[in-house]
């Protein structure tokens, strides 16, 4: 943990900020010591010029490479200086640097935690995608590790350093802050919050390097990766030693049962759950449908009991009947006019094969629906249940 303020420092990546980049570096050096600006090939002054005189240190890209590149050459230059911990902040304006002083009594405690400053949105101006992204930035961490944070795409964060030189992130742009999450989550890092403010111009005024169509498909490509890792029954490198598990929960059934019963047990949690039950109960999954539904929602996260139960109303016989059917008028152009126990086990192949086809249509459409019901119950009772 770092000793005094002086291996704790701030590093500022900017792109084209030229009117807030002078103020917010200023804010942050007269609070810290060690403050770098990372010009990441700004187009619209010279930053280093801008900045001359103001104890500040300069790295710049020759172009623009993402904010998650000059994150990492922040913290490869801040590491070889001694430094222990990095708070990371927008150069747009957005935040108060003055709140750099409520992660410092967090970073003291150890050396292995990564601080989230989590944004208060009770201000003005603030964009309804803002909201949207910060709610969906918060589900899909809760699935790749199982933790809540309520504010995942936060840029005012504190990182350990010589941890996060060591996660292996692929990320360089914005999809580099979900990416470096889930990472440190799963490498034994503790995720920590603080509440920051926050300060968004009226709409028009702002200027962002935000590309909404290309970063959020970088983005969802960076959630798919993660998921598709956490699906792997591989265990993750870990930086930081874990804690003894403790298996005397095992011991009482209740309080197990009221951990499977309360685990991600939010409205989009349920919903996701019974989503994702749905989906492989369709499927000709046979024999196996609970295994490999308790199986992926271990992996993901989801709230069990949700999952593995939400099979019950896809049993046989209706929803097979039904994918046959399906699947039949896809191969053969018209309705399979006699489905009994003799034309299904006497062509069990073909059956199957057309079982597979419908139930690629239906499992879709049935998540969806589920999905939605249990969404919709949930948030009707958890509003009932707020009123009383």
């Amino acid at each position: 943990m770092p000793q005094n303020n002086t291996q704790i420092w701030c590093a500022i990546p900017v792109f084209n900020n030229k009117n807030t980049i002078k103020d917010v570096a200023a804010g942050c050096r007269a609070i810290l010591k060690n403050v770098v600006v990372i010009d990441d090939g700004s187009t619209d002054t010279d930053v280093a010029f801008l900045l001359a005189g103001s104890d500040v240190t300069v790295l710049r890209h020759a172009k623009n490479s993402g904010k998650g590149r000059a994150l990492l050459t922040a913290a490869k230059y801040v590491e070889t200086r001694g430094g222990t911990y990095m708070i990371t902040i927008d150069a747009d304006g957005q935040h108060n640097p003055r709140d750099i002083e409520k992660f410092i009594p967090l970073l003291r405690e150890d050396d292995a935690s990564l601080i989230i400053g989590c944004r208060n949105f009770n201000t003005e101006n603030v964009p309804d995608k803002s909201r949207f992204g910060r709610k969906f930035a918060n589900f899909w961490l809760r699935v790749e590790t199982g933790l809540y944070v309520d504010d995942c795409q936060s840029g005012f964060r504190a990182y350990p350093v010589r941890y996060l030189n060591h996660l292996k992130l692929k990320g360089a742009h914005y999809d580099f802050e979900a990416e470096a999450l889930a990472k440190a989550a799963w490498a034994g890092l503790q995720l920590k919050t603080v509440e920051v403010d926050v300060t968004y111009p009226k709409p028009g005024h702002r200027v962002s390097s935000f590309k909404p169509f290309l970063d959020n498909l970088r983005i969802s490509h960076t959630h798919a990766m993660l998921v598709g890792r956490c699906l792997l029954p591989l265990k993750h490198k870990r930086l930081v030693r874990a804690k003894k598990t403790d298996f005397k929960i095992l011991r009482h059934p209740g309080s197990l049962l009221k951990i499977l019963l309360t685990e991600n047990a939010t409205p989009g949690g349920l919903a996701i759950a019974a989503a994702t039950g749905t989906f492989l109960a369709i499927l000709p999954l046979l024999f196996v449908h609970t295994l490999i539904i308790m199986y992926i929602a271990a992996r993901l996260n989801l709230n069990k009991v949700m999952a593995v139960n939400i099979q019950h109303f896809f049993m046989p016989p209706f929803v097979p009947a039904l994918c046959i059917m399906v699947g039949y008028f896809i191969r053969h152009g018209y309705w399979l006019t006699k489905l009994s126990f003799e034309t299904v086990f006497s062509q069990f192949s073909d059956r199957l094969f057309e079982w597979l086809i419908g139930s690629l249509i239906i499992a879709p459409v049935g998540a969806v629906l589920m999905g939605g019901l249990v969404f919709f119950v949930a948030t009707f009772i958890k509003k009932r249940i707020a009123a009383t």
